[in-house]
């Protein structure tokens, strides 16, 4: 229990000074809250005095005594708030910090982490798994550290007036806290299970959520709920099972605490029959007998919580252990554009998807590729990004490997329009802003102008301003596509890079949009996937893709004289474009 405790201080990192001065706070806290009770005992003292004619009993001591209540119960509703104002607000700072830090990282790592691990997981830790963090666990220091704080503080309160009676509480604390280790053993067995069912959960929903317009379509909808029903069902028996079995721990914890208070209730009434121990004494340790436990009661619900964050803390470091695929990069400036692979190979985990190619696109050029699909063209342009690194060979631009390059050095020179497009759930001005953060407001509409899509964000309720659907659910294929063009164009990289990017254009906007790509790409470095003879025949050079290996190169001129994949390939696109209805 301390470890995971330890865990969650070593998490706050710089403010765990605060932690500190929150259990000073606590021990003063404690302090002004067995003061009443010790006053209470003194009080009573004083009553018996004057009943049984030894002391009278003056008014300066009922004024004093009413003062010293009111001061001991100011004082501790203070340090109350010191405490919790200290302490408290820690975990939703570290948090905020701590999902931005996440962010940061998950930006620099390879693409391939995220197809090693479930993005339901990853999903879950920086939402659900952090937000149980941020509201628990600073509560968890509360009730371990600061409970075990005010029950000891108690104990040497009760000590100043028997250690007999002290050293029975302190035992009833050290077996309860015996109890609590084999209840914490318990919690670190069921944990796992506790998050694996919790991330099942977030899959299922997440899988259902993302496959509604397929289950409609298909008219499955009872098929697909037994998946996340079954999820649900699970996360249900797993939490009852675990309850059940905290049940023999938590019984056996309150028991010993119970039959200390019992004992030290019995061992005061022994000492006042005995004549050791005053009346007044007496009832201050059956006070005491009421309250001291109390602290350390609720212990027993932190340890499985504790087991959980541990959990947490385990998926977070997962991420915060994540190569950087950058980690040596440089920043590094270039000042010519050409791109060279040399003997790149390439697989995803065990499969390959480039074997040894080598090819140049010199600088301000087109270069189209095309090939069969998983030929591996996406493959090419994703690792130019660097989105992830080449097994074999190198990449270069401008005689740069570009794994000398931090990620931000080297994609501020990229430009990349996918062929499925991610809008983010904002405005479209800044949809489009993103790719120029300080762009003023003339230049989006500018851009937004030249990608055809000013006039249909016109007829928007809010124009520029309207909010879009999560990844541009509320907007048509094409309009998300001239958008992301928009966006390519204001950040007006060096090198641009269009997966099919014309892929979603309707025929009406297509004429314009290619218009516009070719006045905005004049003078850069450009690399076009696409199959649609119109944007293919005019690039400089043209890269036939098959297998992962470079089968045809040469202008549309070239190529189209030879036997082979891109003659028959442009035949099929022909006869696809010029279908017509008999």
């Amino acid at each position: 229990m301390f470890k995971s405790i330890k865990r969650i201080m070593a998490w706050t990192a710089v403010r765990k000074k605060r932690l500190y001065i929150g259990f000073i706070y606590s021990f003063i806290h404690t302090m002004f809250t067995a003061m009443p009770i010790m006053a209470t005992a003194y009080g009573l003292n004083l009553i018996l005095d004057d009943i049984h004619g030894k002391k009278a009993l003056t008014n300066k001591e009922i004024i004093l005594l009413t003062l010293y209540m009111i001061f001991a119960v100011l004082g501790r509703f203070l340090f109350a708030y010191l405490r919790a104002k200290t302490q408290e607000s820690v975990g939703y700072e570290v948090s905020a910090e701590e999902r931005a830090k996440i962010g940061n990282r998950l930006k620099r790592v390879s693409l391939g982490f995220f197809s090693n691990n479930n993005t339901g997981e990853l999903t879950s830790a920086v939402t659900t798994d952090l937000s149980f963090v941020e509201m628990h666990g600073m509560k968890m220091i509360d009730t371990v550290v600061n409970g075990y704080i005010s029950a000891f503080t108690m104990v040497l309160c009760m000590g100043f007036y028997n250690i007999w009676i002290a050293v029975t509480a302190a035992i009833g604390i050290l077996l309860s806290a015996i109890f609590l280790k084999l209840l914490g053993n318990k919690s670190n067995q069921n944990a796992p299970i506790h998050q694996k069912a919790q991330d099942d959960m977030v899959n299922a929903t997440i899988e259902y959520v993302r496959g509604m317009p397929v289950v409609k379509a298909f008219k499955q909808e009872g098929v697909s709920i037994d998946g996340i029903r079954n999820a649900y069902k699970s996360s249900k028996d797993i939490n009852i099972k675990i309850e059940k079995n905290y049940v023999p721990y938590n019984t056996l914890h309150h028991f010993v605490l119970k039959a200390a208070s019992v004992c030290i209730i019995a061992i005061s009434s022994i000492f006042a029959i005995n004549g050791t121990m005053d009346i007044p004494t007496m009832l201050m340790m059956i006070i005491f007998s009421f309250v001291i436990f109390g602290s350390v009661e609720t212990i027993n619900n932190a340890a499985h919580v504790l087991k959980i964050i541990d959990a947490t803390f385990d998926k977070l470091e997962l991420i915060e252990n994540a190569e950087f695929i950058d980690y040596d990069g440089k920043d590094i400036s270039l000042h010519n554009y050409d791109i060279e692979f040399q003997n790149v190979t390439f697989a995803y985990d065990n499969k390959n998807v480039l074997n040894d190619i080598s090819f140049q696109i010199p600088q301000n050029t087109t270069t189209a590729i095309v090939g069969p699909s998983g030929s591996g063209k996406t493959t090419i342009c994703s690792l130019i990004a660097r989105f992830y690194d080449v097994n074999e060979g190198s990449i270069k631009i401008g005689n740069v490997d570009i794994r000398e390059m931090t990620c931000d050095s080297l994609l501020k020179n990229i430009s990349m329009v996918f062929q499925n497009v991610y809008l983010f759930h904002d405005t479209i001005l800044n949809n489009i802003k993103f790719g120029k953060p300080e762009a003023s407001f003339d230049e989006i509409v500018e851009v937004a102008k030249k990608a055809c899509c000013h006039d249909f964000i016109m007829n928007l309720p809010q124009g520029y301003d309207t909010i879009i659907g999560d990844g541009g659910s509320t907007l048509s294929g094409g309009e998300k596509q001239r958008i992301s063009i928009a966006r390519a164009m204001l950040k007006d990289a060096p090198i641009v890079i269009l997966d099919e990017a014309t892929a979603s254009i309707d025929p009406e906007n297509e004429h314009f949009i290619q218009q516009a790509i070719s006045a905005l790409v004049h003078g850069k470095t450009i690399i076009i996937i696409a199959h649609r003879l119109a944007t293919i025949q005019n690039a400089d050079q043209i890269l036939v893709v098959d297998h992962g290996q470079i089968v045809q190169r040469g202008t549309h001129t070239d190529l189209i004289e030879e036997a082979g994949i891109y003659r028959r390939f442009i035949g099929i696109r022909e006869k696809a474009e010029g279908w017509m209805i008999t």
